[in-house]
């Protein structure tokens, strides 16, 4: 049986919404909501948060979920690549003789994690050539058909060449749905891009997608999460 640990990341400071990682969202911490998903999924043998902060710790360990190390200076700042952010983690692991043959990485601020596009991606992971599987969304508009606007307001095709082609002629786009990331550990010791010509995927609904980055994103998410739940499509 392959041994999976969920690793979420969560470090203290947050420059565009103070304290996100453990701010309230429908009723809760939005840090439990991923950790509350990690241990509802059956998915893992270990769930642990990174976190170089003492409070984000202790609500973790509260939630359920372990903190056996505080994260490293190095990677704490705004400017630490993620997959240096796991590597440590994975390293630590090592150096404590514990190892692990899949690791997923789960984000803090993604209440829309569902355990079946979780299994979905872990499925992937263990039955094709792919290194890394993460989920996407469809874009809803033909990026085709995106403009450019200047600052007088002008705007200007980004694509001429595609301005006669009918919608349904055009190829459907993607985006990172920035919720999750399985990948296989060992892949992190060769320094390979997160995404690359490894990486494979998984549609998710894009309904269940919300960057939160601003607050106007943050009363969206609320507002598309009560609505979810309303609806008793909740993870």
């Amino acid at each position: 049986m392959a041994r999976s640990i969920a690793i979420i990341p969560a470090r203290g400071g947050s420059k565009r919404i103070a304290r996100k990682n453990i701010r309230e969202f429908s009723g809760r911490p939005i840090l439990c909501w991923s950790i509350d998903i990690a241990r509802k999924s059956g998915l893992f043998d270990e769930i642990m948060v990174s976190t170089d902060d003492d409070e984000i710790a202790q609500l973790a360990r509260d939630a359920g979920a372990e903190v056996p190390f505080m994260r490293s200076g190095e990677t704490a700042d705004d400017y630490a690549p993620l997959a240096d952010v796991l590597r440590e983690v994975i390293e630590r692991y090592g150096s404590l003789g514990r190892r692990f043959d899949r690791a997923c990485c789960l984000f803090a601020t993604a209440p829309f994690i569902r355990s079946a596009d979780l299994k979905a991606g872990a499925d992937l992971l263990s039955t094709s050539e792919f290194e890394v599987v993460i989920p996407v969304a469809r874009f809803s508009y033909p990026v085709q058909r995106s403009l450019a606007r200047s600052s007088a307001g002008r705007v200007v095709l980004n694509y001429p060449e595609y301005a006669d082609t009918r919608s349904q002629d055009l190829q459907a786009t993607y985006h990172d749905a920035g919720q999750w990331i399985w990948l296989n550990p060992d892949y992190l010791s060769r320094v390979q891009p997160l995404l690359g010509p490894a990486t494979g995927s998984v549609v998710i609904d894009a309904n269940r997608v919300e960057d939160i980055d601003t607050e106007e994103d943050w009363q969206r998410a609320e507002w598309k999460f009560e609505r979810l739940n309303e609806m008793g499509e909740s993870p």
